[in-house]
């Protein structure tokens, strides 16, 4: 069995090393080739051997460009390389336009796709996320859904009458995230630099465009904290972008603000913490792999599963609401009793799968 992955960012290649591990355990040949979506300092040689991510065999140094134009460029130069390596399948993570642009390449040339993460919804189509999901859902041939809510989110969209294998799977961000927690214990040395000891601080990450290019949502947010810092320390990891618009907003704080960490530091600085309160998608799953409540800056989630059952929490961009709920919840103990995403077995469970219905 051949297959070319498709990635794009950082957190695919996190996501992917679990997977390429276990293709190759398996016995399944993969192709990685890397768009270029994200250019990340961080992926260096360094990255990859530290982590014992395979290198991609195609970097297509695309970035920096409009949806459309980076989109566009990928999908031209993918079709490309899925005529050359001719695999069994096209596979592609999550949602990103590498996402897209990998699915419509391989739709194109009739190459069944696989999507892993598939069936998640925000149901809020302003998220160019959103959009990049549902249509690589939409023309994938096998649909590995990382819970059964996702499961349940094609159903209502009618892919019971499609012709595609609807799959839960579980979570391989979990595998991700447990996997390398180990790593980051040996490797990591955040906690001693900015000294900081377990349960004794929050983490804090604002990224969205929702978030940061609205000033009323931005100050908002900033003024949680806040309230929250006068409690316990905030620690956030702060990106350039989103720094010089607090620089241009004139912005003051109280919590403490640090550049951008590598993945390793952020898995000590999340597993660590007190408790989370970000408006990442991400994060806010591997706050809940880590045992940690997830206070989370947005207005709806992906992950209904963790509000449903008390893991997060939905703050929106308002600052009463950003401190009162940490208020209620920061002296609760942290009980999981649900086990949503697999239990780190997601990676295996899908290579056995391929091999079983197409080796």
């Amino acid at each position: 069995m051949k297959i070319v992955t498709i990635i794009g960012a950082r957190p695919q290649f996190i996501k992917a090393a679990v997977v390429s591990k276990m293709f190759i355990r398996k016995g399944i040949d993969e192709i990685l080739v890397h768009t270029g979506q994200h250019f990340d300092k961080n992926m260096s040689d360094i990255f990859f051997d530290e982590m014992g991510i395979p290198k991609p065999s195609y970097n297509l140094n695309i970035s920096g460009l409009s949806h459309g134009a980076m989109t566009g460029q990928m999908l031209e130069k993918v079709e490309e390389i899925l005529l050359k390596e001719k695999p069994d399948f096209t596979l592609v993570y999550g949602d990103t336009n590498s996402t897209l642009a990998g699915a419509l390449a391989s739709s194109k040339i009739h190459i069944p796709i696989i999507h892993i993460e598939a069936g998640l919804r925000s149901f809020n189509m302003r998220m160019p996320e959103e959009i990049n999901r549902i249509l690589t859902d939409r023309i994938s041939s096998i649909l590995f859904c990382p819970t059964q809510t996702a499961i349940s989110n094609l159903k209502k969209e009618g892919f019971e009458n499609f012709q595609a294998r609807m799959v839960q799977s579980g979570d391989v961000m979990e595998d991700s995230a447990l996997m390398f927690e180990k790593v980051a214990r040996n490797r990591s040395n955040i906690l001693d630099i900015l000294n900081l000891r377990t349960d004794q601080y929050v983490l804090a990450t604002i990224h969205r465009a929702e978030n940061t290019d609205n000033d009323q949502n931005l100050k908002a947010l900033f003024a949680g904290l806040d309230e929250i810092n006068k409690l316990t320390p905030v620690i956030l990891p702060l990106h350039p972008r989103t720094s010089a618009r607090v620089n241009q907003l004139n912005i003051h704080t109280s919590v403490q603000i640090i550049e951008p960490v590598g993945y390793l530091d952020m898995t000590m600085l999340t597993s660590n913490s007190k408790l989370v309160v970000t408006d990442s998608g991400g994060l806010q799953k591997e706050a809940f792999f880590f045992n940690r409540f997830c206070i989370t800056l947005r207005e709806e989630t992906e992950w209904v599963e963790l509000v449903d059952n008390g893991y997060n929490f939905l703050a929106g961009s308002h600052k009463t609401k950003v401190s009162k709920i940490f208020m209620e919840i920061k002296g609760k103990t942290f009980k999981k009793a649900h086990n949503f995403y697999g239990g780190g077995t997601a990676s295996e469970f899908i290579a056995n799968y391929l091999l079983e219905n197409y080796g």
